[in-house]
């Protein structure tokens, strides 16, 4: 099969100076920096200077003999992500450290910000911790996605879908940010990465946002896609060559798959529609991933004041204690089955082979 031509022809996107300035200077409309204005004008030139030039990564080594290329300059940034995620691949295998659930909150609302009031995943999540914590040889890991509303600098960009050019092409971790040029920084997936790698199972709790995934967890959730089947090895497609990317993916791809064999969990609810629905994509997902769900008490989806008023939610969970069971039963399965993989429990299914790869 011939290398597909690379399709082009969307237009330029490029701001003229005028734009650029402006759009940078919005940053700071803050009065209070009114005294430093000479200081920001020449920070938009230097900006200016890195949007024209595009350097999107200004710091940069030789890959080295790990690589295809050695001699091809790659972002310091990545390199240290991928540094992480091999330090937290070694945890993960080690049969003398504790087994580690990673726990999700996937809501947006948090009490630090406007709304004023804690979620109810929150709370769902801290049942599920304390049941995990209260059982030796087990570590939590928290992770609350409503930082990204509520903290400065939290900020997880989305998916370009460079998969969807070829597979090689996403490169794993990401490598589409930092992109200084363009003022994309402060990325939190290079942190969340190897959180991910380092745990034996992941647990999410979710509300339901218009009928779908709450922002945040949509957005960790597309930034994942490199680690199935994602390329760790960005000098095989000189970065991001798309073309090459093509002939790579036509000769033959492997698809690695980065978080295979971890084990999962999900509790979903939402007010009158949309639970189950969520529910099933993230299974879907996770188990696309070569996840594996953790028996037939690991997955809830149920509404909380159904039709009933938002002032009165949290007191609807309150007045819902089979709810808490249900979450504690997701955290058991989830424990149970780890328990049993780290023994040596093969998963069902492991040694069959796919008759349709992707």
């Amino acid at each position: 099969m011939s290398t597909p031509r690379v399709r082009r022809g969307q237009g330029s996107v490029a701001l003229s100076k005028d734009e650029f300035t402006k759009r940078f200077a919005e940053r700071f409309a803050d009065p209070a920096f009114v005294n430093n204005r000479d200081e920001l004008d020449r920070l938009a030139e230097t900006a200016w200077s890195g949007y024209h030039e595009y350097r999107k990564s200004p710091r940069t080594r030789p890959a080295g003999k790990e690589f295809s290329d050695p001699t091809q300059e790659l972002p310091i940034e990545w390199l240290e992500a991928r540094a992480a995620i091999h330090d937290a691949a070694k945890r993960h295998r080690s049969k003398k450290g504790p087994s580690r659930i990673l726990l999700i909150c996937g809501a947006a609302r948090s009490d630090q910000t406007c709304p004023g009031e804690m979620s109810k995943s929150f709370r769902l999540l801290q049942v599920a911790q304390r049941a995990i914590e209260k059982l030796r040889g087990f570590e939590v890991d928290v992770l609350d996605l409503s930082h990204q509303t509520s903290q400065y600098g939290r900020t997880i960009h989305p998916c370009k879908a460079c998969v969807s050019t070829a597979m090689p092409l996403c490169h794993w971790p990401c490598s589409c940010y930092p992109n200084h040029a363009m003022g994309q920084v402060n990325d939190w997936m290079n942190e969340l990465y190897p959180r991910w790698v380092e745990a034996h199972a992941v647990i999410i709790v979710s509300p339901v946002y218009w009928y779908q995934a709450p922002s945040p967890l949509k957005l960790m959730i597309d930034r994942l896609v490199c680690a199935d089947g994602g390329n760790p090895d960005p000098t095989a497609t000189h970065g991001k060559d798309a073309r090459r990317a093509k002939e790579i993916e036509l000769a033959g791809w492997d698809f690695p798959r980065h978080l295979e064999g971890r084990v999962f969990g999900l509790v979903v609810h939402g007010d009158y529609a949309g639970a189950e629905t969520l529910r099933r994509n993230l299974s879907a997902w996770l188990s696309e991933m070569e996840l594996e769900p953790a028996g037939t008490k690991s997955e809830v989806d149920r509404y909380i004041g159904y039709l009933e008023p938002y002032g009165t939610s949290h007191t609807a969970l309150d007045d819902d204690p089979e709810l808490f069971d249900e979450v504690r039963n997701v955290a058991r399965s989830v424990v149970e089955r780890v328990t049993q993989l780290r023994a040596g429990t093969p998963r069902a299914g492991a040694a069959l082979e796919q008759p349709r790869p992707k």
